[in-house]
């Protein structure tokens, strides 16, 4: 019997995050699986992909779609169905924007690792038209796009087989949107490369962040305005002329960082703010996997990282007076460094490898019967 022949999908392959180690550790499952991508940066690929065969799209060819790929996100539902996967047993998909459109036979199993439906058309849809300059035309056309998009990625969410969440918060996100069941399997963090160091200083608060409106960096930056304590702020983005304006002495912007320096700064802080409401938050998870305790917002995925009390604290009023309240309650706290390790190690890659071959083993081994086709009362096990 042969073995089973299976693609990877995702996105787009422009810059190295969270999503990308996710395809990294799927192309060590499956290693002669070629990467299907939207567009393709090469030279920011990372060494594990470098020798993989990726095929991009036409989008691909269109005028610097490496770095302006979003302006084409209209073209992303035609560009994914053209793809022909009719070759493959199993699709294996890693998504957060048009990746699961794809069109698969009803004897292919078709499984999504979906990050979150596209935030900026479906629950942040309103923030972003509040925070997004545009002109009137731009406005307009960004309006109907959505409108057209939300009708498509409903209809592109059926031809699934099954949907993965990589948190609670996601998987209920999936079942108000998409009206589909979906499991939850967490999202890696490299545990033995971000490592406690127990001769750290502590001698500021850290925020790793981009710089856009709802990961709510400014919040930070307000609420250290009336604190005397050092806060760093490593990142960059569309707010960081707004964020720097803002801020007081004691706020320091030390833009991007190398993984390296990045562990170092999460080794020597006080704590992390985690000011945002995110799908799941890697940063949370680094900074306890480092032994440093957190700061976050009790919504969403934090909610599902951090223990209250333990790891670290919640704040529930998105203002600054709340946050700076859970600061000094922090403060307070006799936070056990290897609590926040042992919590962290929850979410380690090793674990992650095994619950992804856990739920595709079935679709793996029935490679040579037939596949029964996705919807969102037809959910395979």
């Amino acid at each position: 019997m042969r073995p089973p022949r299976v693609a990877i999908l995702h996105d787009w392959l422009t810059t190295f995050g969270g999503a990308e180690r996710c395809v990294v550790l799927f192309h060590k499952l499956f290693p002669a699986a070629p990467i299907y991508t939207l567009v393709c940066d090469h030279a920011n690929l990372p060494e594990e992909l470098k020798s993989t065969r990726i095929i991009t799209s036409f989008i691909q060819k269109l005028p610097d779609a490496a770095r302006k790929y979003p302006n084409y996100l209209p073209l992303m539902p035609r560009a994914v169905e053209q793809w022909d996967l009719s070759g493959y047993d199993l699709v294996l998909s890693s998504c957060h924007c048009c990746i699961k459109g794809v069109i698969t036979r009803e004897d292919q199993a078709h499984v999504c690792y979906l990050y979150t439906p596209i935030r900026y058309i479906w629950d942040l849809y309103h923030i972003y038209l509040q925070h997004t300059k545009m002109s009137g035309i731009r406005r307009k056309v960004f309006e109907w796009t959505s409108h057209y998009l939300r009708m498509w990625d409903f209809c592109a969410a059926q031809r699934v087989d099954k949907f993965i969440a990589i948190s609670e918060t996601v998987r209920r996100r999936i079942e108000k949107t998409y009206q589909r069941k979906s499991g939850v399997i967490y999202p890696p963090v490299n545990t033995d490369f971000f490592v406690p160091d127990p001769e750290g200083e502590r001698d500021y608060y850290l925020v790793v962040s981009r710089f856009v409106p709802y990961k709510r960096v400014e919040l930070a930056v307000e609420a250290f305005a009336s604190r005397p304590d050092a806060l760093l702020v490593v990142g960059g983005g569309p707010e960081n002329a707004k964020l720097r304006a803002m801020a007081t002495p004691n706020v320091e912007f030390i833009g991007k960082v190398t993984d390296k320096e990045l562990s170092l700064l999460y080794q020597n802080a006080k704590a992390l703010i985690f000011p945002g409401i995110e799908d799941f938050g890697l940063t949370p998870v680094e900074a306890q996997a480092c032994g440093r305790p957190v700061v976050a917002r009790g919504k969403g995925g934090a909610t599902e990282t951090v223990i209250d009390g333990v790891t670290g604290v919640f704040f529930e009023d998105d203002c600054a007076d709340d946050l700076n309240e859970a600061i000094s309650r922090l403060s307070k706290l006799e936070v056990d460094s290897k609590a926040c390790r042992e919590s962290a190690l929850r979410f380690n890659e090793e674990r992650f490898l095994e619950e992804i071959m856990s739920t595709l083993k079935p679709f793996l081994e029935k490679k040579s019967g037939s596949f029964i086709s996705g919807g969102a009362n037809n959910e395979l096990s």
